[in-house]
């Protein structure tokens, strides 16, 4: 019996243990998410931030040397008299410039989509107009208004209020929530594109919101999967230690009922620690000689 109340001593000190590891792992994990979360939006931000601003460069770079060659002048690289062509809902136009950018700047731009997480990176001038988006988005027109805002967006003009604001800010990797009528949510990070000293437009890039929920849960995912871990094997082995340690005072209980019976009054409980269990050891030892001079005087 004796043994059995120290079996169920032991259990429940190891899920005491556990329960209190639990807790500490629990409030650590939560704190361990919370900074890698902070530090993930912060290598994004960084990330998009810069990606703006080298995009931005590249851009000025590119209709700077179209018009030192030669190729456009200065009064074209601004051309804001847009033409409408075909019969597009919404509206597409061109300018004296875009057949240019159209070979020069594609390539490019694309380049910045080798990153899965980037929606889109593309130049626009100050009115939000886009001469040549990405290749993503210059399929061809399939007649559907729907099918096609989504498939083909270049050569049209992007003035919401958050395209305005792209096109219109100066402070290099801008970030705002762009919520764009394909139904996706972006962080988009924008900075300003000059040329020859004046301001051209600026250069968007847009990073998924659903990348980096999903990047947030990976996260998750692998601290819960660490974390898990390191809680059973922290149950495995406090239930290991907590019975190894409770072997003596479960060898100790079988002799208490043993003494309790009248049994085995010669052997003698020898007391080979100091600590509690050797206390114990010691107190039942002069338990057993008390037992043993009480029965020689009933005797």
């Amino acid at each position: 019996m004796l043994g059995f109340i120290s079996r169920k001593i032991g259990v429940k000190i190891s899920l005491l243990v556990n329960a209190l590891i639990l807790v500490i792992m629990l409030a650590g994990t939560y704190f361990l998410v919370t900074q890698q979360t902070k530090s993930l939006e912060a290598e994004l931000f960084y990330q998009g931030k810069n990606k703006s601003i080298l995009g931005a460069e590249m851009i000025g770079t590119i209709i700077e040397e179209a018009i030192d060659n030669g190729v456009i002048s200065v009064n074209e690289a601004f051309d804001t008299d847009y033409k409408v062509f075909g019969n597009f809902d919404p509206p597409k136009y061109h300018t004296k410039y875009d057949f240019y950018l159209d070979r020069a700047i594609l390539g490019p731009q694309d380049t910045f989509l080798l990153d899965e997480d980037l929606i889109y990176a593309v130049a626009v001038d100050r009115n939000g107009y886009v001469p040549t988006h990405n290749t993503r988005y210059q399929q061809p027109i399939t007649g559907d208004p729907e099918v096609d805002r989504v498939q083909n967006r270049t050569k049209g003009i992007f003035n919401d209020p958050v395209g305005l604001k792209a096109a219109q800010n100066q402070e290099p990797g801008y970030r705002q929530i762009y919520y764009r009528d394909t139904g996706e949510v972006a962080w988009e990070f924008d900075s300003p594109i000059f040329v020859k000293g004046k301001h051209w437009g600026g250069f968007r890039v847009g990073l998924s919101l659903e990348s980096v929920a999903a990047a947030k849960h990976e996260l998750v995912k692998n601290m819960g999967i660490i974390m898990g871990a390191i809680l059973l094997a922290s149950l495995v082995l406090t239930f290991i230690f907590v019975n190894r340690a409770m072997d003596p005072l479960r060898r100790l209980a079988a002799t208490a009922g043993e003494l309790a019976e009248g049994k085995n009054l010669q052997t003698e409980i020898s007391v080979q620690r100091k600590d509690e269990i050797g206390a114990l050891q010691n107190a039942l030892n002069r338990l057993r000689l008390s037992m043993m001079i009480a029965l020689k005087r009933k005797g």
